[in-house]
């Protein structure tokens, strides 16, 4: 008898560590997908509502709910507590001994233990072990009114089962409400942190701020900025795409030094009001305004919303301080009326630093660049060639040149930093593997991006042409027409192979194919994920071939298909 009680026991308990174990692996993929969400509890509401039935309450928690919910009022009375146990614990193990949909063996951007993610995952584990031990304690109840062959268990489990799966559902909440509670004491430490950067640069009254902001382009105008500026002063610059608060923070409490006589910073915004934030941390003195364009139309709602969040670099700018414009976008060169006190320098066919005779393949981009005076007569002039690949590449260099205009830089000095420049990390990057031609454009999706990046691949010859994306996001209600208009430019473009990942996601992609006037038996394949759509490529390319990258969804997005 003690035999057979110690077996049953052994049963609740492994019950009870299935269940810890499973709820453990939950925690962390929801903390996962909150820290790539950038902690925006809004954005995690809205990842949780589009995962509510495929990650957040899954078809096993309602199914054991309804097998409780059946044993407790039909076979209660028929079968042993000790019966129940047995069967409550078999579909325990059954179900909830897998954790791969919580736990990927590949993780595009893994998990970062910071200390803010530190903090919010300790306060839960805190508030799941007080929730364990309180279940546990109300379970231990001796129940022999219902167990017909003797109290074998000191806990219910059915209580017990049911609390179980309950905090198993409720983990992803967890990760919300703990945020909330939180929220003061992160809020004090990001306060303490930019209170810290504006006395850093209140130290450093000689220091230039310049400060870049736009749709796209800004993490490649800023390094052509820092390649040119370089060249006769001291520089810190940003990492990467660094350019929320705490990045900056970061990179002025840590990075900037007092022989620093240039700080260079990307001004990111997802929300109105994002940019005067930044600002409010460091002032510039240079501010460097690239497009208007639809990136984040979900968040902001409207063209018009996003020029006016980008037109704020212009009205922060220091009094008297110098405005650099693409003047080839009529929304950022009306930001030239915005400020009467500043020297403005426009770029583009209209302004005063001007590209003429593009040339632009394979092997980079060759044009004349022109600095003008105010009067149209010609200031300096040189050709610039590069191994920048794509058109939307000279808009960046010419804005970048503008800043070294304004910090007297020669033009020709200019021209040499630029032969020797180096594409940014995963922004039409041209790579070799295993005998192909890599253009990895992933961090770069955008409607004018994406459409550059095909026409680059279209320019190559010799090969295959092969296109694998998961298409363009956070672009609201035009997200659609846009991958559609994209898909069709894709068709028209002679191109092989498209390897679209995320069947859902790529349709307009795919209809936009199909619709294309010029496409020619170009052949279509899906994958459910990019390491999928690797594979498919390994069956299907040969040496030779040319495959184009663009785009690369995080995680938070590839779950939802």
């Amino acid at each position: 008898m003690e035999f057979y009680t110690l077996i049953v026991n052994g049963l609740v308990f492994l019950m009870i560590a299935v269940f810890i174990r499973h709820s453990l692996y939950r925690l962390r993929y929801f903390l996962h997908m909150f820290q790539q969400l950038g902690y925006k509890k809004q954005e995690m509401r809205r990842w949780l509502t589009a995962n509510l039935f495929s990650k957040v309450l899954t078809a096993e928690h309602l199914l054991y709910n309804l097998v409780i919910l059946f044993m407790l009022y039909f076979l209660a009375v028929r079968v042993t507590l000790t019966s129940g146990a047995i069967i409550i614990s078999i579909f325990t193990v059954f179900w909830f001994t897998g954790t791969t949909r919580y736990k990927q063996e590949k993780e595009k951007k893994p998990l970062v233990y910071t200390h803010r993610l530190k903090r919010l995952g300790g306060l839960i584990l805190i508030v799941l072990v007080i929730a364990w031990y309180i279940l546990l304690d109300l379970g231990t109840i001796t129940i022999t009114m219902r167990d017909f062959a003797a109290p074998f268990l000191k806990t219910d489990p059915y209580l017990l089962s049911f609390g179980l799966v309950v905090i198993d559902m409720i983990v992803p909440a967890t990760v919300l409400l703990t945020s909330l509670i939180l929220q003061p004491v992160e809020t004090a430490i990001q306060n303490s942190f930019k209170k810290q950067a504006r006395n850093k640069l209140a130290s450093m009254p000689g220091l230039v701020v310049v400060a870049i902001t736009g749709s796209y382009g800004k993490t490649s105008t800023k390094f052509a900025i820092d390649t040119f500026l370089k060249e006769r002063m001291n520089v810190c610059v940003t990492p990467g795409s660094f350019n929320t608060p705490m990045g900056i923070c970061k990179v002025i409490n840590n990075n900037l030094e007092p022989s620093h006589n240039v700080l260079i910073l990307e001004m990111g915004a997802r929300y109105e009001g994002n940019i005067k934030e930044l600002c409010e941390i460091a002032r510039p003195d240079v501010a460097v305004i690239t497009n208007v364009g639809l990136s984040h139309l979900e968040t902001f709602g409207s063209r018009e919303a996003i020029a006016r969040e980008k037109s704020t670099l212009a009205r922060e700018l220091k009094y008297q301080g110098t405005l650099v414009l693409n003047g080839d976008d009529p929304q950022v060169k009306a930001m030239a009326k915005l400020r009467h006190d500043a020297a403005i320098i426009m770029t583009g066919m209209d302004g005063t630093v001007r590209a003429m005779n593009v040339e632009t393949g394979p092997s980079g981009t060759t044009f004349l660049m022109q600095w003008l005076h105010d009067d149209g007569t010609i200031h300096e002039q040189e050709m610039i060639r590069t191994r920048l690949l794509g058109s939307h590449n000279i808009q960046n260099l010419l804005l970048a040149s503008a800043v070294a205009r304004h910090f007297n830089i020669r033009l020709q000095t200019v021209a040499l930093a630029a032969s020797n420049m180096e594409p940014v990390e995963h922004r039409l990057e041209l790579k070799q593997r295993n005998g192909l031609v890599v253009i990895d454009d992933a961090f770069n999706s955008n409607p004018v991006g994406a459409k550059n990046a095909v026409d680059v691949l279209s320019s190559f010859t010799g090969g295959r042409k092969i296109v694998i994306t998961p298409g363009m996001i956070e672009l609201g209600d035009a997200e659609e027409e846009q991958n559609r208009r994209f898909g069709r430019h894709i068709g028209n473009s002679e191109i092989d192979l498209v390897i679209l990942v995320g069947e859902e996601r790529t349709r307009p992609i795919y209809e936009g194919i199909r619709s294309a006037e010029n496409q020619k038996g170009i052949e279509i394949k899906i994958a459910r994920s990019l390491f999928e759509a690797n594979d498919i490529l390994a069956q299907y390319a040969r040496e030779g071939d040319v495959v184009l990258y663009e785009n690369d969804l995080p995680d938070s997005y590839e779950t939802i298909n």
